[in-house]
């Protein structure tokens, strides 16, 4: 009996632990556009798919716009939008706007209609195209980068967007933990740039690389 007890206690407790866990990735509710963006992150948390980024690494991206007070912001590689959603909404805080790029015509308009749900369209420039081009392409200058595509061009976007970069501006990768060859290489290369200072987030556990502009 006991050890049924002790088992339902336990049970009990893992089920308060999860679910405090699951609020605390979302930050307090201050209008209705943040209610809009909570209802809409709760009710797709487990539909997301094509390699979306956990919550966790969603909420971490957040907390780096508002602590930058970023306004003109990148993502390379949008898949279905998880992560343009998070971005997009530190800044409509901040009063910025996020470009992000899309090369799959199917994942870039589910995107865009992930981003009319959550509310947070006005804030978003979402393009389709290979980043491959349009990275390079990007006109003036930018506050925050988040590099979430091809693994083996991180190098590449990171060298097309460094001197668009203003200072104290950031340039983020993510799945940096995986250190392939490719990842090896970049990571490198940003932590040996004497324009920047590069270190791994320590709360990503799927790695996220972040490189602060001198």
């Amino acid at each position: 009996m006991n050890r049924i007890i002790t088992s339902a206690l336990l049970s009990l407790l893992f089920l308060v632990l999860s679910c405090r866990s699951a609020s605390a990735q979302f930050p307090p509710a201050e209008n209705d556009l943040d209610r809009k963006v909570i209802a809409f992150l709760k009710e797709q948390s487990n539909q997301w798919r094509y390699l979306n980024i956990p919550m966790s690494d969603g909420r971490i991206l957040y907390d780096l716009v508002l602590k930058g007070n970023y306004k003109k912001a990148v993502e390379i590689g949008t898949s279905t939008g998880h992560s343009g959603v998070w971005i997009a909404w530190a800044l409509s805080k901040t009063g910025g706007k996020l470009i992000t790029i899309e090369i799959d015509k199917g994942r870039h308009e589910e995107a865009v209609a992930n981003f009319k749900k959550a509310g947070v369209a006005d804030y978003i420039d979402a393009r389709l195209g290979n980043a491959h081009d349009l990275v390079p392409a990007l006109e003036g200058t930018y506050d925050f980068v988040f590099s979430d595509a091809d693994k083996d061009w991180y190098k590449n976007y990171f060298i097309a967007m460094a001197p668009k970069l203003v200072k104290g501006g950031c340039f983020t990768a993510h799945n940096t933990n995986m250190r392939s060859g490719s990842i090896r290489e970049f990571l490198e290369y940003a932590e040996n740039h004497k324009d920047f200072t590069t270190t791994q987030h320590p709360d990503s556990r799927s790695g996220i690389s972040v490189s602060y502009k001198k």
